[in-house]
């Protein structure tokens, strides 16, 4: 992910002067790493995101936030501090340094009476707010002086600023041949030598202008000749000409996006600075997100699978030794046919076995005569057949709970959306099977269904989660519509969606199949067993998980998932999807 850096920064205080005076009307924390202020002016109004996310400390204009109880104590503090004053300037505390102060006051003439810092360092990244007098109010994230002993930050201690770089600072009066020997004075690599030599630059930043003087990424000071460190020094004095002069082209990259344009390019503006910050980091922390809970929520299923398998091995192995007590009960019953060769002090009692008419040695106690013994068999078969009866249902209930869990690692496998991951996150909190982490908010606005079209022209809809699932299935579904499920295999349910009197054709019924087979644990496959049935012919057990279906009258046809090739569309969930 890439860092916002100095220049970035520039065109970001650059474009805020247009918001000068701007009166906060809110003050709202998203997540634990973010606030957003909300600003509004004359002609226009926003919210301005202020963020010390140690991959994506920013600031920008974002989409408002969603309309959910703000817990956090940080955003009150901010609130009751600054609501209703005016943001009267904004500017880079040093015109080298990452770090940017809002200032607000009664009015635009008046006095600043509180300066907010936004410190955009990388992991470092913080947000203060300070008084008239120097003194630190709040903090996002407070550092005690064992933590640091260079600079805490706490409440009531004067604040001051990051300690600034010892490195040169870039400027336009600095010849070619000075710049040139601050930067190959130690020889090396050649991005490494511009970010030691000078304040301002970033690997990203470097590697822009390594690309725009067409000089490869691992060049080393010692490789360049003449005529390529004087492109270089060109395009380092345009960098520099756009700092003084403002000019900013914000644009996407392959690898993340610049806010400089090339040399000689006569690019206009297609997007603000605000809009490219904001779409490049949501889609990353998107990313990562999706990336971090989908790993989270695998972790934690395999786990509890693990724990049932191992409980399910236990009620099995108890299970085959409380088959034994029919054994038992028969050695008691020839016990009791022979008692009367019994002698006291005897260690086994030899007996006739009635079913193979064979002499056959049952071990005895010396201090227990052969009908005390029988009758110790009879009661070890008592307690064998009760554990059987006690631990079938146990059983039973044991591996559908794994058939569930299984269900939920399928659609986990299957699931590239942050919403379908949240969805199944908030079902294993609800099911019991994880801890609502600090600062869960659960979602409110379901996800789509993944919708597919048939040969034919019908509808096929697609669970993608559980809940997803038993909605579909028991909510939208009419008892015309068809359900295509995978035969024994964990995947989604799969509605046809059909009319009255409408009958669908065998492509049809193949495709819907292909569909079923595909958003599978079976997807790899090259054929699947899919089974079919009218949706009225599906049911929910009594106290089954969610998405767990019994279902007749069912028809088998194999599924290919290699013949799906079709890009889903998302389907709104409920009303008339045909």
């Amino acid at each position: 992910m890439q860092p916002v850096d100095l220049t970035t920064l520039r065109a970001v205080c650059a474009d805020l002067q247009h918001w000068l005076p701007a009166r906060l009307e809110a003050v709202y924390q998203r997540d634990r790493y973010t606030i957003a202020l909300a600003l509004r002016t004359l002609k226009k109004q926003g919210w301005l995101t202020l963020s010390w996310h140690p991959q994506a400390a920013r600031i920008a204009f974002e989409p408002p936030p969603p309309r959910q109880p703000d817990t956090f104590t940080f955003s009150q503090q901010l609130h009751a501090q600054l609501n209703r004053l005016a943001l009267v300037r904004v500017g880079l505390v040093n015109p080298w340094e990452r770090v940017v102060v809002l200032e607000f006051a009664p009015r635009p003439q008046e006095a600043t009476q509180w300066y907010l810092y936004a410190e955009i360092m990388g992991k470092y990244s913080n947000v203060i707010l300070v008084n008239a007098e120097g003194e630190i109010v709040t903090a996002a994230h407070q550092v005690k002086a064992q933590q640091s002993r260079v600079r805490p930050i706490l409440t009531g201690q004067p604040y001051v600023p990051p300690p600034p770089l010892t490195s040169a600072l870039p400027s336009r009066k600095i010849s070619f041949e000075q710049w040139h020997q601050q930067v190959s004075l130690i020889p090396g690599q050649l991005c490494q030598q511009l970010l030691k030599a000078y304040r301002g630059l970033s690997p990203a930043l470097v590697q822009q202008l390594l690309v725009d003087a067409a000089l490869p990424l691992e060049s080393r000071t010692t490789e360049l000749t003449a005529e390529e460190w004087r492109r270089l020094f060109d395009h380092w004095q345009h960098w520099l000409d756009c700092l003084e002069s403002g000019h900013f082209v914000p644009q996407f990259t392959p690898t993340g996006y610049r806010v400089i344009p090339p040399l000689g390019s006569q690019l206009q503006p297609s997007l603000t600075i605000h809009q490219l910050l904001a779409t490049y980091y949501q889609d990353q922390l998107r990313q990562q997100q999706t990336q971090q809970l989908q790993q989270q929520l695998h972790q934690a299923v395999q786990h509890q699978r693990q724990k049932l398998l191992a409980k399910i091995e236990g009620f099995r192995e108890r299970l085959a030794a409380a088959a034994g007590g029919d054994r038992q009960r028969y050695l008691a019953d020839l016990l009791m046919a022979h008692a009367h060769l019994w002698q006291p002090g005897v260690t086994e009692l030899i007996v006739m076995d009635f079913v193979t008419q064979e002499r056959l040695a049952i071990a005895l106690s010396p201090e227990k005569s052969a009908i005390q013994t029988a009758q110790e068999l009879y009661r070890q078969q008592q307690k064998l057949k009760r554990a059987q009866q006690h631990l079938s249902p146990l059983l039973a209930a044991a591996e559908s709970e794994l058939a569930y869990l299984d269900q939920v690692a399928a659609t986990l496998a299957t699931a590239t959306s942050l919403d379908v991951l949240e969805e199944i996150q908030a079902e294993l909190i609800q099911q019991g099977y994880l801890t609502a982490p600090d600062y869960y908010r659960p979602p409110t606005t379901p996800s789509p269904y993944l919708r597919y079209t048939t040969p034919s022209g019908f509808t096929v809809l697609v669970g993608r989660n559980n809940r997803q699932n038993e909605d579909l299935t028991f909510r939208v579904a009419s008892p015309y519509d068809w359900w295509f499920h995978t035969q024994e295999i964990p995947g989604s349910h799969v509605i046809l969606r059909l009319e009255a009197g409408e009958v669908p054709s065998d492509k049809d019924i193949q495709y819907a199949a292909d569909v079923a087979a595909y958003h599978s644990q079976a997807r790899a496959s090259a054929q699947v067993p899919v089974v079919y049935t009218r949706r009225k012919y599906v049911q929910k057990p009594k106290g089954a998980n969610p998405g767990m279906v019994i279902y007749t009258q069912a028809t088998v046809v194999w599924g290919h998932p290699l013949n799906v090739r079709d890009c889903p569309t998302e389907a709104p969930r409920g009303g008339d999807l045909c």
